[in-house]
């Protein structure tokens, strides 16, 4: 019998922000994927980078401050940097707790990098903050290399590009693991963006959403459900408000209509949404689950979060 594939997205709550919350979070974490596991799925994780990513930014920027001999890193670099210290915190989390099951499987992660479309307007509207605040010398130093900022609380930050995943450079490999019935952590915030210039990749100057990164991975593996794991128990309707009404299930034509609405923040559920309408399409057999770990962190409890249907 065919097993069923399972893409799980970790949110910043499965993953802490310091080394050691990163630590502490995985090995929590595990557990949840352990279940799934344990219940004989072919399971991929993605996750999410951004306190880490931007950690990493503005440590190497720093860096270079104070030793003038090396250059500044891109932003396509430290998202590879991201994805392996973190990567590397996963894998060896579950499989601790997979051995702690009697359960030998290899857990690996994939350098993962995704192609992004030169043309996509988002590099014509950057709208991601990162890195540390900036004075407004080193702002305008930020402008003259042709990067782009924005004023904040104390000063300023550099702004960049979220383009949409087009497609991913490394999914055969992904695939050909998942199919050797290994775990696998791929994607991990969005994965890094490159450009195809011919039979070369350029890292882009841009994030990727990791939600949308996650509906374009559990689409090419053709896999049975995505869950997206985040911070609150339910989709909600009027979030915030006095008339706030969690969602229990939906369809695909109520989500283009609440997103039509803009019932979803932009920056927070609405990625989601459009990752899980993008991902289910047509098909009668895909679904998706929008949740948080239980109350102990460490699992998915039956009949929780938002479920999305064709």
């Amino acid at each position: 019998m065919k097993k069923k594939k399972i893409v799980i997205a970790l949110g910043h709550e499965a993953l802490g922000t310091t080394l050691p919350e990163q630590k502490e979070a995985t090995t929590r974490t595990a557990k949840a994927v352990a279940e799934f596991i344990r219940d004989d799925y072919q399971v991929v994780i993605t996750h999410s980078n951004g306190p880490q990513v931007g950690m990493i930014h503005t440590a190497m920027n720093e860096f270079c401050k104070l030793y003038t001999d090396y250059t500044p890193t891109p932003m396509s670099v430290c998202s590879a940097m991201s994805q392996g210290y973190i990567g590397y915190d996963l894998q060896n989390a579950i499989r601790a707790e997979l051995l702690n099951r009697g359960i030998y499987k290899t857990v690996s992660t994939v350098l993962t990098q995704t192609i992004v479309d030169p043309y996509d307007e988002a590099f014509y509207k950057p709208s991601k903050v990162i890195g540390r605040i900036m004075t407004a010398e080193e702002a305008e130093a930020e402008e003259q290399k042709g990067n782009h900022v924005v004023k904040v609380e104390g000063g300023y930050r550099r702004i960049v590009a979220a383009p949409k995943p087009v497609d991913i450079v490394e999914i055969d490999a992904i695939r050909v693991l998942l199919n050797a019935d290994q775990i696998v952590v791929a994607c991990g915030g969005g994965g890094i963006p490159v450009l195809a210039q011919d039979n070369h990749l350029k890292g882009a100057g841009a994030v990727i959403e990791k939600d949308l990164a996650a509906g374009k991975l559990a689409e090419l593996l053709d896999a049975d459900r995505l869950i997206i794991l985040t911070g609150v128990d339910n989709v909600c309707l009027n979030y915030g408000q006095e008339n706030e009404k969690p969602i229990t299930a939906m369809t695909v034509l109520q989500a283009k209509e609440y997103m039509a609405e803009g019932q979803f923040g932009e920056g927070d559920m609405l990625p989601k949404i459009q990752a899980a309408v993008d991902f289910i399409g047509d098909s009668a057999m895909k679904s998706v689950l929008i949740t948080k770990l239980n109350k102990d962190h460490v699992y998915v409890s039956g009949g929780m979060g938002t479920m999305i249907t064709k």
